[in-house]
C-alpha cells in the first residue's frame, strides 16, 4: 500500500504558499486538538465591527509556523547553529502555542472556568499530545516552558518580537481591512540575529521595528479594544455568567454535552488538572457550541437570559461610554432601577444588563523583555533608547481606559 504524501502546500492569503515540511508537523496539524482551532475565530467578536475578520486560530498558527521557518533559515544563514531537531521542535512549539484558547478568546476563561488561562491549557494539551506521540514533543515543551538551554528559541515563540505577533498583526490587519496594522514581517525577519543567546535586531532594521510598534499600538485601540468589540464581549460574558447562575440552581438549559459540562460543574484550576474529563470536554468546545446555545436561549423563560441572547444574536449590543475614571455610581443606580422596573426583575438580576471593565495596554514594555538593537560596533541598545522616534515614550507608556457598557432600553 502506497504511503500517503504528508508534505502539503497550503495557499495562504497573507504569505502565499506555506509548506508543511515533514510528517511530524503534518501529524500535529491533523490532531483533533489542533483541528479544533479551525472552528475558533482568531479575533473573537471583532467581526461585529469588521465583517471581514472571520479568520481562524488555525490560520494564525499555520502562518506563525511559516514565519518560524523563515526565521530559522535567516539565523542559520547568519552562522548560528540550529539543529534539525531544534528547528522541528520550535516549529511544533509555535504551531501549538495557541491550542488552549477557548471559544471567543478569553470570555470562557472569565465565565465558565475559574482561574484558568489559555497558556495553562495549551501546556496541558501539548503534554497530552506528547504522550500520544511517545515523547516527540519533549524538546518543544522545553522551549515552550523556557527551560531549553538555547533561550533565543523561546524568544522566537514568546517575546515582544516573536513569530506569534508578526503573524497576528499581519493577518488581523489583512482580514479586518485596517491598513494601519500592516508591518514588514519579512524585513524584520531578515534583520534578526543572535547575541549572547538573545534574539536581537540589526541596526539597519530599526525603522521596521518602530513601524511594528506603532502598528501594534494602532491595532490594539482600533481593533482589539474597539469599543463595539468590548461591548459585544461584555454582553457575551454576562450571558454565560447568567447561564452559569441558572445552571447552579438546577434550571434546565440547552447545550452541547461539553458546554453543559462547564455550565453544570464548578471547574477550577485544581480539578481541571486532576480530571481528564475536563480537558476532553474543553477540547470539544468551539465557537459553534456557544452560538447555537445562545440562539436557543433566546426563547428561554428566564427574561434576563432571553433578552441578552436576542440582543446579542441581532446585534443590539451594549452602548459604551469610555473615560479615564469609573462611571458615577448614581448613573449605575439609575440604570438598575430602570431595568428592574422595565423587566420586572430585582436589582441583582438587573446587573446583567450592564458591565464595567478597565482595560490597559502598553505597546512596548522594557520591563517584560527587551527588543534589543545590535550595532555594527557590537554594542546593544534597547529599542526605547536606540530609537530617535519622537513618540517612543508614548509607546512605552501604559494607557488605561474605563469602558462602561449598558443595555439601552
Amino acid at each position: 500500500m502506497k504511503k500517503p504524501n504528508k508534505r502539503k502546500i497550503i495557499n495562504d492569503p497573507v504569505f502565499g504558499f506555506i509548506n508543511i515540511p515533514n510528517d511530524f508537523l503534518y501529524d500535529i496539524i491533523q490532531h483533533p486538538y489542533f483541528q479544533r482551532l479551525n472552528r475558533i475565530k482568531q479575533l473573537g467578536l471583532s467581526s461585529f465591527v469588521y465583517p471581514g475578520a472571520q479568520h481562524t486560530r488555525m490560520q494564525h498558527s499555520l502562518g506563525a509556523m511559516h514565519l518560524m521557518g523563515e526565521a530559522i533559515t535567516q539565523l542559520r544563514e547568519g552562522g548560528h547553529d540550529i539543529t534539525v531537531s531544534e528547528a522541528e521542535a520550535v516549529r511544533a512549539c509555535i504551531l501549538l502555542h495557541d491550542i488552549g484558547h477557548g471559544p471567543f478568546s478569553h470570555t470562557l476563561e472569565h465565565s465558565l472556568v475559574e482561574g484558568l488561562s489559555h497558556e495553562d491549557i495549551s501546556l496541558w494539551m501539548m503534554q497530552h499530545i506528547n504522550s500520544e506521540l511517545d515523547g516527540k514533543l519533549d524538546m518543544a515543551l522545553e522551549i515552550f516552558t523556557n527551560v531549553y538551554p538555547k533561550k533565543f528559541l523561546h524568544q522566537l515563540v514568546s517575546s515582544q518580537l516573536d513569530m506569534d505577533r508578526l503573524d497576528y498583526l499581519s493577518r488581523d490587519s489583512f482580514f479586518s481591512g485596517v491598513s494601519e496594522g500592516i508591518i514588514g514581517a519579512a524585513r524584520i525577519i531578515k534583520m534578526l540575529n543572535i547575541h549572547n543567546d538573545q534574539l536581537v535586531v540589526e541596526a539597519k532594521g530599526i525603522y521596521s521595528i518602530e513601524k511594528f510598534l506603532v502598528a501594534r499600538r494602532l491595532m490594539y485601540w482600533q481593533v482589539y479594544l474597539h469599543k463595539t468589540s468590548v461591548a459585544a464581549e461584555m454582553m457575551l460574558l454576562n450571558i454565560l455568567r447568567r447561564a452559569k447562575e441558572l445552571a447552579s440552581k438546577g434550571v434546565d438549559l440547552f447545550g452541547t454535552p461539553s458546554l453543559q459540562f462547564f455550565l453544570y460543574n464548578e471547574i477550577n484550576e485544581q480539578n481541571f488538572m486532576l480530571n481528564d474529563e475536563s480537558l476532553e470536554h474543553f477540547a470539544l468546545l468551539d465557537d459553534s457550541d456557544v452560538v447555537s446555545a445562545i440562539k436557543v436561549w433566546s426563547s428561554h423563560s428566564d427574561i434576563v437570559l432571553s433578552q441578552l441572547c436576542k440582543a446579542f444574536t441581532n446585534r443590539r449590543l451594549f452602548k459604551v461610554e469610555i473615560g479615564s475614571d469609573k462611571i458615577d455610581s448614581s448613573k449605575r443606580e439609575t440604570l438598575l432601577q430602570q431595568y428592574s422596573k422595565y423587566f420586572n426583575i430585582n436589582f441583582n438580576d438587573a446587573q446583567y444588563f450592564l458591565g464595567e471593565e478597565t482595560v490597559s495596554t502598553d505597546t512596548y514594555s522594557p520591563k517584560d523583555d527587551n527588543i534589543n538593537i545590535l550595532f555594527k560596533d557590537g554594542s546593544i541598545k534597547d529599542i526605547a533608547d536606540a530609537s530617535d522616534m519622537l513618540n517612543i515614550s508614548v509607546l512605552t507608556k501604559k494607557v488605561e481606559k474605563n469602558y462602561f457598557c449598558y443595555f439601552k432600553l
